[in-house]
C-alpha cells in the first residue's frame, strides 16, 4: 500500500514510503458508572471488523467476598444487597437462604409467599430497566419513558413495604424485617395490573419496529454450546436454547406450588432479538406470578413473617451452597462456617461475571457498528461482574 504523508511547516517535503497494514487495537471504555458501569473492552480490529475481543473487568471491584468475612450474619445482608443494584432483593435472598440452610431453620409460610412476591416484583423492575435502555442504545428514546413509568409504580409499593427504593434491606435470616402495611396488597395489585397494561407498548413499539429488528435479528448469535461452556445463565442462556430455570428445575420459596403459572421463555436463535424477546416474555410471566402470590397471600391467615433469633447469631460448622434464579441469571453463595458469628468464607457466583465472558465468542467476526447492539443485549450490571 502506498501512502503520501504531507508535512506541515516551513521546508516540509512530501514523504512517500511503503507502509504495511496491521490490526488496530481499540479500547472501548472504561465507561462512566452512569452507563452500565465501568467496563472496558479491548478489541482487535481489521478495518471495521472485530478480530478479537477481551472484556477487561475489575474497575469497580471492592473485595465484597473478603468483606463478608469481617461482618456478622446480620450485616452481610447489606453487602450482598449491592453487587447487582437492579436486583437487590434477590441478592439478599440468596445469602439469607444459605444461612437458614446452615441453621436448619424453617421460615414461616407467610414470609415464604411474601419473599416470592417481592422477588418477582424485583425481577420486573430489573427487566424494565433493560427493556427501556436497550432500544435507547440503538437510537429509540421513547421506550425508556414507558419503562420508567412502570418502574416508578412498582418502586413506590416496594418502597412503602421496605423503606428503600433500590437497596431494600428487607430480608432477614429467618424471614422478613416486618409485615406489610395495611392495604398494601391492594395497592400492589393495582401497580401490577397497571404495569401489565403497559407491556404491549414494547411489543408494538420495539418488537414491531423494522429498524430495531434490522439491528438485532441474526446479530450476535450465541450458540447453546458456547452458553454452556461459559456458564451463561438467565434470559441470555435461554435465548440460545438452554432451557434451565432454577425456579422450575430446583424449586425454592413457593415456586414449587406455582408450577402451573411459571412459564420459562426459551428461544433457539441466540441472537440479540431473541434475548430481548425472552426478557419481555419473562417480565409478563413474572407479573402473572406476582398476581398468583397476591391471591395466595389474601387467603393466608395473619401470622408471623420471621423467626426470633438469638442476640449473637452463629452458624454451625460446615459448608453449604445456595443458588437462586436472579433476574440476570444464576446467583450462588458458597458459605463456609467454623461456628463463629461471621462466615469463614463466602464465595459469590454472580450471573453477569459469566455472561460477559461470552463476548469473547460473540464479538469476533462482527462489525464495530453491531458491537453496541450485542453489548446492550447481554443485560449485565458491572457491579455484578466486579463484586
Amino acid at each position: 500500500m502506498r501512502e503520501t504523508t504531507v508535512g506541515v511547516g516551513a521546508g516540509a517535503e512530501n514523504l512517500v514510503g511503503e507502509l504495511g497494514t496491521s490490526d488496530m487495537v481499540l479500547n472501548i471504555g472504561p465507561q462512566h458508572p452512569s452507563t452500565h458501569g465501568v467496563l472496558r473492552l479491548k478489541l482487535v480490529l481489521d478495518g471495521e471488523r472485530i478480530v478479537a475481543a477481551e472484556p477487561v473487568v475489575g474497575y469497580m471491584h471492592r473485595g465484597a467476598e473478603k468483606l463478608f468475612e469481617a461482618r456478622d450474619y446480620r450485616q452481610i445482608v447489606m453487602l450482598a444487597n449491592r453487587h447487582d443494584w437492579l436486583s437487590a432483593f434477590s441478592n439478599e435472598l440468596g445469602v439469607v437462604m444459605a444461612v437458614e440452610r446452615m441453621l436448619g431453620m424453617e421460615v414461616p409460610e407467610r414470609a415464604v409467599w411474601l419473599r416470592t412476591l417481592l422477588a418477582e416484583l424485583n425481577r420486573v423492575l430489573n427487566h424494565l430497566m433493560f427493556l427501556g435502555s436497550y432500544p435507547l442504545e440503538l437510537g429509540g428514546i421513547t421506550p425508556v419513558f414507558h419503562a420508567f413509568t412502570g418502574r416508578e409504580e412498582l418502586q413506590h409499593v416496594l418502597e412503602e413495604a421496605s423503606g428503600g427504593r433500590m437497596h431494600y434491606m428487607f430480608n432477614r435470616v429467618g424471614g422478613l424485617k416486618e409485615d406489610l402495611p395495611a392495604g398494601w396488597l391492594g395497592r400492589c395489585r393495582t401497580a401490577v395490573g397497571s404495569v401489565r397494561a403497559q407491556l404491549p407498548v414494547f411489543e408494538e413499539l420495539v418488537l414491531g419496529n423494522e429498524i430495531f429488528r434490522g439491528r438485532t435479528a441474526g446479530v450476535g448469535v450465541l450458540s447453546r454450546e458456547h452458553a454452556l461452556a461459559y456458564g451463561v445463565s438467565g434470559p441470555i442462556a435461554r435465548a440460545s436454547g438452554l432451557d434451565f430455570d432454577l425456579r422450575r428445575d430446583e424449586p425454592y420459596l413457593a415456586y414449587g406450588e406455582l408450577a402451573d403459572v411459571l412459564h420459562v421463555a426459551v428461544r433457539e436463535e441466540g441472537d440479540c432479538l431473541a434475548r430481548f424477546e425472552c426478557l419481555l416474555e419473562q417480565t409478563v410471566n413474572s407479573l402473572e406470578l406476582a398476581e398468583a402470590c397476591l391471591d395466595r397471600l389474601a387467603e393466608l391467615p395473619p401470622g408471623p413473617v420471621n423467626q426470633r433469633l438469638p442476640k449473637v447469631l452463629k452458624a454451625p460448622e460446615g459448608a453449604t451452597y445456595a443458588w437462586t434464579e436472579n433476574p440476570l441469571g444464576v446467583n450462588g453463595y458458597y458459605l463456609v462456617s467454623r461456628g463463629d458469628k461471621t462466615p469463614w468464607r463466602l464465595k459469590l457466583r454472580s450471573a453477569s461475571f459469566n455472561n460477559i465472558q461470552a463476548l469473547t465468542e460473540l464479538l469476533p467476526g462482527t462489525l464495530v457498528a453491531d458491537m453496541v447492539a450485542i453489548l446492550g443485549s447481554m443485560f449485565f450490571v458491572v457491579g455484578d461482574i466486579d463484586k
